[in-house]
C-alpha cells in the first residue's frame, strides 16, 4: 500500500492506554500502596487538580474543535486531510494526549493518589512509542516539507 494512504494507526490507541494507566492508578494504589498518598490536609492540591482538570478538559475540547474546523480526521486511526498547525498545534503538536497526561496528573491531585502521576508519565511514554512516532510517520508521508518544518518549530509535547 502507498505511504501517502496509510492509516497511521491500525486502532485509536491512545484513550485506551490512558483508560489503562487510570485504572492501573486505581488498582495499586488500593492494593499494592507503596506510594505515599498526598497531604489531604486544606484544599490547595483539590483546587489545583481541579484547575488543572479544566484545563486539560478545555485543551482537548479545542484541539478537537480546530480539528474539526480545518475537516481533517480526529481519530488517530484515520487519515489526515490536512497539516493542522492553528489553534492549540501552534504549542504543541500532540494537545489531545497533552489533555490526557493532564488529566490523569489532575485526578491523582483531586483524590491524592500518587499513582496518578506514575501513570500519567507511563501512558505519555507508552503513546510516544506506540502512536505518535507512527502518527509523525503518517504526517511525514503526506505532508513531507510543511511538516518537517512544522515539527522544527513546534515540540512534540511542551
Amino acid at each position: 500500500m502507498n505511504a501517502y494512504r496509510l492509516k497511521p494507526l491500525k486502532y485509536p490507541w491512545p484513550p485506551l492506554l490512558y483508560g489503562v494507566a487510570i485504572v492501573a492508578a486505581l488498582l495499586l494504589d488500593r492494593y499494592v500502596g507503596l506510594l505515599p498518598p498526598l497531604p489531604r490536609e486544606g484544599y490547595l492540591l483539590w483546587t489545583l487538580g481541579g484547575v488543572l482538570a479544566l484545563v486539560a478538559l478545555s485543551l482537548d475540547i479545542w484541539a478537537v474543535k480546530t480539528l474539526l474546523e480545518c475537516h481533517t480526521a480526529v481519530l488517530p486511526n484515520r487519515c489526515a486531510q490536512r497539516l493542522v498547525t492553528n489553534g492549540p498545534f501552534r504549542f504543541t503538536r500532540n494537545p489531545i494526549y497533552l489533555g490526557y497526561t493532564l488529566m490523569t496528573i489532575a485526578f491523582g491531585l483531586l483524590t491524592g493518589n500518587s499513582w496518578f502521576f506514575v501513570a500519567a508519565v507511563s501512558a505519555a511514554v507508552v503513546t510516544t512509542l506506540v502512536a505518535i512516532r507512527c502518527e509523525e510517520m503518517h504526517l511525514l508521508a503526506r505532508f513531507g516539507i510543511e511538516f518537517e518544518r512544522y515539527c522544527q518549530r513546534t515540540r512534540r509535547w511542551i
